[in-house]
């Protein structure tokens, strides 16, 4: 299906505002302007399903909740109270380029993360502290020191967007690295935290993966956890079911001889002792519906996206868009396919009943490949915004109070490209 242009007003003003501070330069590197940037009206365009248009010019807009926005750029943090239209907090952060993570917690503390470190700020960004990991033995987790420095790997990098849940009151924050792909090898693992970011520890730590650790390393610097056999490349998808009061989470890549990277886990939390019970409920090779991301739980329904691919088993790749009761999530005979897009997903938001999935770029003859239903799946359309050239649509967010959903869109597969907004028609 086609797009089309429905208005026009691009703007030069703030990107020149942006980048002209190129020239002032600091003992310590790059800065902002003191003032607000101003966000210029991007050009938005419309198809069947949705109004889209790219981040305006200024800060990389990373993360979003509400009216607010997380973004960096020019060795500067900043947030905005208005999605993105002005931003009058700033900071600055000279690793801002290194930026893989970040989200805006409900007290409006936010967590964000360089490749190696991880960050609180607790006050509009007037200030902001490192916060040192809690291993699951309790004592600080140090990342390892590369034997390349300039590979040091992604720690805290997510494939998903959405991060919070409400869990019995408190709100926790649960997140899995998207990792091994770019940047170094580094261990797999689950972090959470339960007190707004002030406090984060690991909850899952996935096993040493042969395929993946440092050219050169010896055994004694093999990165993982050696108490646990279960081994991942990284993770795709972690969610929450409220119905159950338990997470879920999917991991990939492949399988190497008889070592499979793709499972599915199930993880319940203990508040009282500050414990997690994690379950292996599937291990299987990547030719496979469990190859999947883009998990959703909506009135305690298990929704994901297949990113089935290799070689193996039987053809065609077993892909899809599914929902199931947890319960049976082991059981194909009891999955329901919504949709087929035929070719690699492995993201998708689902909220008020609009469901947003999208294309693996590398495997797909869609440039920029969007998969949309507005109505819980009762009718489906896909989209190809072939003005944006070999995008990846990952990391969506929620609506912001707009009412746009927030997506990162990668470079052919996962490099840093746009920030895209897409807004449903009704």
């Amino acid at each position: 299906m086609k797009s089309k242009t429905i208005a026009n007003s691009l703007s030069s003003s703030t990107r020149r505002q942006f980048l002209a501070t190129a020239t002032a330069v600091t003992a310590g590197g790059l800065v902002l302007p003191s003032s607000e940037l101003h966000a210029a009206a991007s050009d938005i365009r419309s198809t069947d399903h949705f109004w889209y248009r790219l981040a305006p010019e200024g800060p990389y807009i990373d993360s979003q909740r509400g009216n607010k926005a997380f973004g960096f750029g020019l060795g500067k943090i900043y947030l905005s109270e208005d999605n993105g239209k002005t931003w009058p907090h700033e900071a600055v952060f000279r690793n801002a380029d290194n930026i893989t993570f970040s989200c805006i917690l409900s007290s409006g503390n936010i967590v964000f993360a360089t490749r190696t470190k991880l960050y609180l700020s607790t006050d509009n960004l007037k200030t902001h502290k490192q916060i040192i990991v809690k291993d699951l033995d309790g004592s600080d987790y140090i990342p390892h020191t590369p034997l390349d420095p300039n590979a040091p790997g992604w720690y805290f990098h997510p494939l998903d967007g959405e991060h919070t849940w409400d869990v019995d009151g408190t709100e926790m924050l649960v997140w899995g690295n998207y990792c091994n792909v770019l940047g170094g090898a580094v261990p797999v693992n689950i972090y959470y935290s339960t007190d707004q970011g002030e406090t984060v520890k690991i909850a899952y730590a996935f096993g040493k993966n042969p395929t993946f650790q440092q050219p050169g390393s010896k055994e004694q610097d093999r990165l993982g956890n050696a108490d646990n056999p279960v081994v991942a490349r990284h993770i795709h998808s972690v969610a929450y079911n409220p119905v159950e009061n338990a997470f879920y989470a999917c991991t990939g890549d492949h399988d190497r001889g008889d070592v499979h990277e793709c499972h599915w886990l199930r993880g319940t939390y203990d508040a009282a002792n500050d414990s997690w019970d994690w379950k292996v409920l599937v291990s299987v090779n990547s030719n496979s519906r469990f190859k999947s991301g883009g998990i959703n739980f909506v009135d305690g329904r298990l929704y994901w996206a297949a990113d089935a691919n290799g070689n193996n088993g039987t053809m065609p790749h077993d892909r899809g868009l599914f929902h199931c009761d947890p319960a049976d999530i082991a059981n194909v005979e009891k999955h329901t396919m919504m949709f087929n897009p035929k070719y690699e997903s492995a993201n998708m938001i689902i909220e008020d009943d609009v469901i947003l999935s999208a294309h693996y770029a590398p495997a797909s003859p869609y440039n920029t490949g969007f998969i949309v239903s507005t109505d819980m799946g009762k009718s489906w359309a896909q989209y190809d915004l072939k003005e944006f050239g070999k995008r990846s649509p990952t990391r969506f967010h929620k609506k912001n109070s707009d009412g746009w959903f927030r997506v990162d869109l990668r470079k052919v597969w996962i490099e840093r490209g746009e920030v895209l907004f897409i807004k449903p028609k009704p």
